[in-house]
């Protein structure tokens, strides 16, 4: 009987730490139209091998009203025409425990483009 009584609460645990894993996730888009802007060495040895990439990883606060954000991407020195290739936004545990805390209210966001090229 002593058996059920940790085992039970093991298998609770173990399931709510696997849907928590669940919200990890990565989606990209991409365009068809254009040519990315790339690289001169070569330096990474993923997805992202041979173009120039930039990562955002910031936490963004939203209000309790306010259902959307917009993140402006401005010309630079890495990115000179504004306009983008490849985009993805990534969520993982930390930033769903951070919302979930937080009641929605900050975001943590991890955000990689590529502009295309000029």
């Amino acid at each position: 009987m002593y058996k059920f009584k940790y085992i039970i609460p093991m298998v609770m645990a173990l399931l709510i730490f696997l849907l928590l894993f669940q919200s990890c996730y990565s989606v990209r888009l991409r365009s068809v139209d254009g040519i990315y802007n790339s690289t001169a060495p070569i330096v990474r040895d993923d997805y992202y091998r041979d173009m120039e990439v930039i990562e955002l990883d910031t936490v963004i606060t939203i209000g309790a009203t306010t259902k959307d954000f917009t993140l402006l991407i401005k010309t630079t020195d890495k990115c000179p025409t504004g306009e983008l290739h490849t985009v993805e936004y990534r969520s993982t545990l930390g930033a769903v425990l951070l919302s979930a805390v937080t009641f929605g209210r900050k975001r943590k966001v991890k955000i990689k483009y590529v502009c295309i090229k000029s």
